[in-house]
């Protein structure tokens, strides 16, 4: 009896020290620095949204897509923004976790009757997915963010259609416009502290909902041009009810904080020792010669004029190459040693762009220095302002004055009943583009160059909606796919003779969610560019530009 009673005293220590232990153990297992969700503040969260999102959009539009819309060149790891060699290496992660965490808002939102978070999440949603389409195709949309159920179509989505997903951006944005049509006093939360944006301005909220609608109407007016043209009527017809962004002060955008390197203009010099990300990118060619044909004084505001011009003089001593009064002179033998030809290089005295695509663009214009091409003192540097962290005009730009009236330019020009002339619409953006870069006491005169004077023309209209859309050059790439303006040519060295069109689906995707994958490249139009790689291709063309015959 006496061994049973140890046994027993025994086995119940034992017990004892093991759920102790295990309490201990779960409690050491929570992270005391993460966020648990039944607690959060979702203020914090959407903090992380807003940024997140704005640093994506300005990542897309100043990075290799302007390389792509050829507003800048690289001169060095310039594969992925001068040739388009992307690998498939463009994933969308990044987006779908800014789209968990606005789910969890938007959650958060619904559980305690907070219609202001409710409206503000699903523009954010909105323009996320408008995005995500935007750049792949078909995704995973009304199955995605799901995760956590552990079903199969959580964990293995569908991948909803392009034209299902702008279907279902537009309707969250209707519905986002009516969440947002009460003034801030009369909702039961605020997002000011958070609101990177907007301040927690529900009033600028509900613009931005409403621009984000005609950019989608816009979006897919070559395939749906009634359902588009339908849109945008009825979003003019009633201006209080579905107020825009029609002047600079109410534009979306972003400014950085610019206390880390995360929370800085990218390509900022003060966290790089050699400055190296800054000098690698320098204008283009296409951007800079377009710009100065026009005398469009916003060249001066993004560009450094070029700091040694080439000079190139036959009545020099034959063999002359030498630096004199801050130009560089050069008989026309030294070019012919060099089997350089006249046309090949730029005397511009002012700004210099690169070519597009061409081989050595580290050694364009006659650089000195191979070795430390990004030193070119011969093309034009982006503008000082650019090596900083933070500053006035180093914003993310989501969407702006500029924009919108460019499309209701569009929208006129299409005969469609918005209130307004196509030329009344398009000076309007030009005025609100020099207005968001301190030039408005310039834009007069230069609305009244023979070139910028609108013609009537898609043409002349797209092109200039292009030049305003320096750092945000993504929106530019959209348009393009769909008019074919600007027209842009591939460099000679880019690995297809036509601009890309869309993203690749990642590897990651196409082997954790193989099926879905294979079912959505299957509905990609193969082009004759797209035969190398196969139909998941940059150049294989998606739902919003299959049978138009657009950008080529």
């Amino acid at each position: 009896m006496k061994i049973n009673n140890k046994f027993i005293l025994g086995f119940i220590l034992t017990c004892l020290c093991t759920f102790s232990c295990t309490e201990e153990l779960v409690e050491m297992n929570i992270n005391p620095n993460g966020a648990n969700p039944e607690t959060a503040n979702p203020n914090l969260v959407l903090s992380t949204v807003l940024t997140e999102a704005g640093k994506t959009i300005v990542n897309l539009g100043y990075q290799d897509i302007a390389g792509v819309m050829q507003h800048t060149q690289k001169d060095g790891w310039s594969g992925a923004h001068n040739l388009y060699d992307w690998n498939r290496s463009n994933s969308w992660t990044g987006y779908y976790a800014i789209l968990r965490n606005n789910q969890f808002v938007y959650d958060k939102a619904v559980e305690l009757d907070q219609e202001l978070h409710q409206g503000v999440t699903l523009v954010m949603k909105s323009m996320m997915f408008g995005l995500i389409a935007d750049l792949w195709g078909d995704a995973p949309y009304s199955q995605a963010l799901r995760g956590a159920e552990g079903t199969p179509e959580a964990t293995f989505p569908a991948f909803d259609t392009q034209e299902d997903i702008y279907r279902g951006v537009l309707a969250d944005l209707q519905a986002a416009n009516e969440l947002l049509s009460q003034p801030a006093g009369a909702y039961n939360s605020s997002i000011e502290g958070a609101d990177v944006y907007f301040n927690g301005d529900p009033a600028k909220w509900r613009k931005m909902a409403n621009s984000l609608r005609l950019r989608y109407y816009m979006r897919v007016s070559e395939k749906l041009p009634e359902f588009a043209q339908q849109g945008i009527e009825e979003i003019l017809s009633n201006p209080d009810g579905n107020p825009l962004i029609l002047n600079p002060a109410d534009d979306a955008s972003m400014g950085f904080a610019g206390i880390s390197e995360d929370t800085s203009w990218p390509n900022t010099t003060r966290y790089d020792a050699d400055a190296s990300s800054y000098r690698r990118i320098k204008m283009c060619r296409t951007l800079v010669e377009a710009m100065r044909s026009k005398k469009d004084p916003r060249l001066s505001v993004w560009a450094n004029p070029v700091q040694i011009p080439l000079v190139v003089d036959e009545t020099l001593p034959s063999g002359t190459d030498q630096i004199e009064n801050g130009r560089r002179l050069l008989s026309p033998d030294v070019l012919e040693e060099r089997n350089v030809a006249l046309e090949d290089i730029s005397q511009n005295p002012d700004y210099v762009g690169i070519p597009p695509g061409i081989p050595g663009p580290q050694v364009y214009n006659l650089s000195p220095d191979a070795n430390q091409a990004a030193f070119n003192p011969h093309v034009s540097w982006l503008n000082d302002r650019y090596r900083d962290a933070t500053g006035p005009l180093l914003r993310a730009r989501i969407i702006s004055a500029s924009e919108v009236n460019f499309i209701l330019a569009e929208a006129a020009l299409n005969g469609w009943s918005v209130g307004d002339t196509p030329e009344n619409y398009y000076n309007a953006a030009i005025q609100a583009s020099f207005a968001t870069w301190g030039l408005s006491d310039q834009v007069e005169s230069y609305l009244q160059e023979d070139e910028v004077q609108f013609d009537g023309s898609l043409a002349q209209l797209m092109e200039q909606k292009w030049i305003a859309s320096w750092t945000a050059a993504a929106e530019s790439w959209f348009d393009y796919r769909r008019t074919g303006f600007p027209e842009l040519e591939a460099g000679p060295f880019a690995i297809r003779s036509a601009i890309p069109v869309r993203f690749y689906y990642m590897i990651q995707e196409r082997n954790l969610n193989a099926a879905e994958t294979e079912e959505a490249i299957s509905r990609l139009e193969a082009t004759s560019f797209s035969e190398v790689d196969g139909q998941n291709s940059a150049w294989s063309k998606p739902w919003v530009i299959q049978g138009t015959g657009k950008p080529w």
